[in-house]
């Protein structure tokens, strides 16, 4: 190269580095942040572009902010949201840390101001929800669901901090813990009311019915006021369905899905369809001379093939009308899923010779889930409203468990199908000159039910080389016909005062409640023996060999050997509750106050349709608490409070707890408890709370509770006997801290929670001790232990990603559960524990232009296992050749595979 182009060319890097200085000189970064001017909240996803060009823009980030580089000043940014109104502001060379007011386009109606609410529909709403309530309550909004992860309530909940989940057979969250408390110890209200449980036995309502699609937000209550129900000492779930929106909006979404356990094994299902509905006896009554004859087989056949992919679609439409007084929201969710679980069981050998038996258990479950409701509002003027609610929550599951063990096979054919309907209409009115007193009133009717009929178990013998197999002689078959159901009426009245006094306001609340609930329950069962139909004895048992006498199971030949129609599970069970309350709320400067308190009457009866001998058909409890509570929070700083709060509360029995009934199970007797005792519990809780933006948070909580008569299941001595049975056992302690982190940079956020909780009960057990003879002989013997379904250590983490100018928002979530009870057995020391837990999911959706959108959700990314197991005892001391977990031995293993799903969203306004 010649001198010539050497000079050429450094002259040409000269001028583009001082070119690129010039640049770099005349940008700057615009930094800045839009907010509601009203509630100062930030506005995510607000668009800010640069007024003149076509492209240059940007959007909100998760915190309200946003960053622009611009080179030419003076500049316009134009800013705009929808709702809101668009606005141009104008930036110099030297301003900086922007804060722009955007005003919502409220439609004006004379006197009524229509505006969009968003009690905890979104992030920020949820916020301020947390922020101004009196008590301690924990908020998830429509938004935060709908970017999770989850498909169901139940799953959704587990995210928030101090919950816990009870999981079904197919290894979905189902019932919720709330600090440790089993779900017996909370309730669960639908827009405030509380809705019937269609469980057969209890009160608690499973979570998995409600698909998470329906919700505008998700509050847990973990302090009681005098105006709730006092029975949550563990706390309240209280799902807040879909309002009417302020404009028009239209949702349709369709997903379809897979779980990876199906890649590896087959679906096995039957024809559910065929099967009856009633049992022959309820058919024709008990007198009726059943035999096999009256029972159909075409629901015994097994199919197996690969499943088709799931299936999914949600509508939702919401307007309102006739100038904005009348709004409406409609909503309608279907879910199709496939399940499967294997599960290996190990037992060990009755004579201690150190060998476990394996069965291996194959789960495969179909579910459907059908919602639909419709909620309405009407402002009749200013200050009187009037709303109606209407809602169906349908969940169908036809399972298929086939078990294999050495030289047994058993299978398993359920369907079940449960469902809540409820309906309330609300009014809300303000009287008097000033409107300074609040009338409130609701009427609700509520059903919930239950139905398994022809619950089918199989039992069959075979050899190691599965060359042949016949049904076992005693016991062929067992099939059954479950139906209950629970029916609520229920209405409340609440009142309140506003008493303006000097620098300070005084507001007096009373009201009252009445509901009244019936529950029926019946229950039949058959048991069958294989016979030869060609055998002079019919009634002999006889072998039937696959592959020889039939290939499927409906083709098993069986006599009906004996049934059972007065079962202690027919009977009908109800309960009355009056309750009335006063409380009044100071607010004073950085001050506020609330003291009440509650009074409630319970009248709980049964009537067995078949008494057990002793025992009388029909009994009730009746007694009455009083229920004080108080609450104070204090500003302690900007954007800060300190939080004080005592409630007391109650927890009744179950509804078949207090059924006289006995069992005779093969190794130990099983027992009702007539004289069974409400619990009592007083609950304390101090938290502060720190919200330094408007969508950001941290908490710190601290918990205790002292529980007197705590309802619990261990051996008791009756006479000359001993029984399994439920029963008070002293008192209990339940403490902890929790801690709550939810933090936004611009384009990125973290949610995160970490709960530790300690509990401590007594309760009785059957101890087994060697005599000097070598005999073995039992004693009762008390034992501590924590809480049924209380985890020491729970940690939930998601970290998210929001790019609203392309249009991304993702999530990883991930939550640990620590070690707990899940098993109490009746032998000291034997009681079985889920191993501590990992599960990790994600989310992701994509929104395009004309309201279109994709999005795709995965759960359980690790393929977890579920380890049960026993701690070390002296039953277990001599078992060498065993599965061990942390020096115990391990009662099963489970694995349900990942989930994966995708689907197409539309949605205008």
């Amino acid at each position: 190269m010649t001198l010539k182009h050497l000079m050429i060319h450094s002259r040409t890097a000269v001028t583009l580095c001082f070119l690129l200085t010039v640049a770099c000189i005349q940008a700057r970064i615009i930094k800045g942040k839009i907010i509601d001017r009203v509630s100062g909240e930030e506005i995510i996803g607000a668009s800010v572009i640069v007024k003149g060009t076509a492209n240059k823009g940007t959007a909100t980030g998760l915190d309200g902010s946003f960053q622009l580089n611009q080179q030419h000043f003076p500049c316009t940014l134009v800013c705009s949201y929808l709702g809101y109104k668009t606005i141009e502001v104008e930036v110099n060379d030297n301003d900086n840390n922007l804060r722009i007011n955007l005003e919502t386009d409220d439609v004006a109606l004379g006197e009524v101001v229509v505006v969009a609410e968003n009690k905890g529909s979104s992030e920020i709403g949820a916020r301020q929800l947390e922020r101004n309530a009196m008590n301690v309550v924990n908020v998830m909004s429509a938004k935060a669901i709908e970017l999770s992860p989850d498909l169901t309530v139940a799953n959704v909940i587990q995210r928030m901090s101090g919950v816990t989940m009870e999981r079904n057979s197919s290894g979905e969250g189902q019932y919720a813990i709330l600090r440790g408390m089993d779900k017996r110890y909370n309730y669960t209200l639908v827009n405030g009311m509380k809705i019937p449980s269609p469980d057969s036995k209890n009160r608690f309502v499973p979570l998995d019915i409600f698909p998470s699609e329906l919700l505008d937000r998700l509050e847990v209550t973990k302090s009681l006021t005098a105006d709730m129900e006092g029975d949550g000492i563990g706390g309240a779930v209280n799902m807040v369905m879909k309002d009417a929106p302020t404009q028009r909006l239209l949702s349709v979404n369709l997903q379809t899905g897979y779980n990876t356990h199906f890649m590896d094994f087959d679906f096995q299902s039957f024809d559910h369809s065929s099967i009856a509905k009633n049992s022959p006896n309820e058919i024709f009554g008990n007198a009726y001379p059943t035999d096999e004859t009256d029972f159909s087989m075409g629901n015994l056949r097994i199919k197996s093939k690969k499943p088709l992919p799931d299936l999914a679609a949600g509508f939702t439409y919401g307007d309102r009308f006739f100038n904005d007084r009348w709004g409406m929201m409609a909503a309608l969710s279907y879910r199709n899923t496939n399940k499967g679980k294997t599960s290996d069981m190990y037992e060990s050998i009755a004579d201690n010779d150190g060998i476990q038996r394996i069965t291996n258990r194959y789960f495969s479950e179909n579910q459907s889930r059908l919602g639909a409701h419709i909620k309405t509002d009407y402002l009749l003027d200013n200050y009187n409203k009037l709303a109606l609610y209407a809602g169906y929550m349908q969940f169908e599951n036809a399972q298929v468990r086939d078990a294999y063990a050495e030289t047994e096979q058993t299978i398993r054919l359920r369907w079940q199908r449960q469902n809540i309907a409820n309906a309330s209409l609300m009014g809300e009115h303000h009287l008097l000159n000033n409107h300074s007193l609040g009338v409130k009133w609701a009427a609700n009717i509520a059903e919930a039910q239950q139905k398994t009929p022809d619950n089918t178990q199989l039992q069959l013998n075979h050899n190691t080389a599965m060359t042949s197999v016949w049904v076992n002689k005693n016991v062929g078959a067992i099939r059954r016909w479950e139906r209950n159901a629970d029916k609520d009426m229920a209405a409340h009245l609440d009142l309140d005062y506003m008493l303006p006094i000097r620098r300070a306001s005084l507001n007096i609340a009373a009201g009252g409640m009445y509901r009244n609930k019936k529950r029926d329950s019946h229950y039949h069962e058959y048991t069958f023996q294989p016979y030869n139909d060609m055998a002079d004895n019919l009634t002999a048992s006889y072998d039937q060999f696959r592959g020889t006498d039939w290939n499927n199971y409906d083709e098993i030949l069986f006599r009906l050997k004996s049934y059972s129609l007065t079962d202690p599970m027919n009977y009908d069970a109800t309960e009355k509750i009056s309750a009335a309350y006063g409380k009044i709320t100071l607010t004073a400067g950085k001050w506020q106050v609330v003291a009440g308190m509650r009074a409630e009457h319970t009248n709980q009866g049964y009537h067995l349709m078949y008494a057990t001998e002793g025992n009388s058909n029909d009994g009730n409890q009746q007694y009455t608490d009083w229920l004080p509570d108080a609450h104070i929070k204090w500003n302690i700083h900007k954007n800060a409070n300190l939080r004080l709060s005592y409630y007391e509360a109650i927890n009744r029995p179950s509804f078949f707890e207090i059924v006289p009934y006995h069992i005779i199970n093969e190794d130990y007797n099983e027992c009702g408890n007539p004289d069974l005792k409400h619990t009592v519990a007083h609950n304390f809780d101090l938290r502060y709370e720190y919200f330094p933006q408007q969508s950001e948070q941290f908490m710190v909580c601290l918990f205790y509770k002292d529980i007197h008569d705590p309802i619990e299941y261990g051996m008791t001595p009756i006479g000359q006997e001993t029984f399994y049975m439920p029963g008070n056992y002293g008192n209990a302690s339940n403490w902890g801290i929790e801690v709550d982190v939810m933090k936004y940079f611009n384009r990125l956020g973290i949610k995160a929670n970490y709960t530790y909780t300690h509990s401590r009960i007594t309760t009785s057990k059957l101890r087994e001790l060697t005599a000097e003879d070598g005999s073995i002989y039992t004693d009762h013997a008390d034992q501590s232990r924590p809480l049924f379904g209380q985890a020491a250590h729970v940690f939930n983490c998601s970290l998210l990603y929001k790019d609203t100018k392309h249009g991304w928002d993702a999530q990883l979530a991930c939550s640990y559960t620590g070690k707990r009870i899940a098993v109490i057995d009746r032998f000291y020391e034997n009681d079985r524990w889920n191993a501590p837990m990992w599960q990790m999911d994600a989310s992701m959706e994509k929104k395009f232009k004309n309201g279109w959108s994709i999005f795709a959700k995965a759960q359980n990314l690790l393929n977890t296992s579920l380890i049960r197991y026993y701690h070390a005892n002296d039953r277990n001391a001599n078992l060498q050749n065993v599965r061990k977990y942390d020096g115990g031995v391990v009662e099963r293993e489970e694995k349900n595979g990942i989930s994966l799903n995708v689907g197409v969203r539309w949605r205008v306004f």
